[in-house]
């Protein structure tokens, strides 16, 4: 199982691009703090890359900004490139399948503006999705 989900705050302004193939691509950084200080007191925080695509993508682009807080839940992905010098990189990030809009560091919760809710998900329909609705003279009672 992979499955993550986590509550932070954007580090800077997320990063919006497409691909050659117009898909939107959404990047971000969130900072999570530990449950836990250290033992001399100090809170750890985590700062944690995040990706999100299509629809989701270009929701993130539009109203997220540094300082906003969201709820993300997603899985790891693990991938590698070879950089510019030849340099094997590995990059580990979170792949959204759901970004929830908390609030934002600046604005009040009466300031923040109505925004629907956009579930990536990939999964193939189930059967039971499919299935007629019943008719209230089916019912057995």
């Amino acid at each position: 199982m992979n499955k993550v989900i986590l509550i932070g705050n954007l580090t800077k302004d997320p990063e919006q691009s497409y691909t050659p193939s117009n898909i939107c691509v959404c990047r971000f950084t969130v900072a999570v703090n530990r449950s836990y200080s250290s033992q001399n007191g100090d809170k750890q925080t985590d700062f944690l890359p995040v990706v999100c695509w299509r629809n989701q993508a270009e929701n993130c682009g539009k109203h997220l900004k540094k300082g906003s807080k969201v709820g993300v839940s997603g899985s790891i992905q693990t991938r590698t490139y070879d950089d510019r010098d030849g340099v094997r990189r590995y990059v580990t990030e979170i792949v959204a399948d759901e970004v929830q809009f908390l609030s934002t560091r600046n604005d009040g919760p009466e300031d923040l503006p109505e925004i629907p809710e956009v579930r990536e998900t990939r999964r193939a329909p189930r059967v039971e999705d499919a299935r007629p609705v019943a008719n209230e003279d089916d019912l057995p009672f």
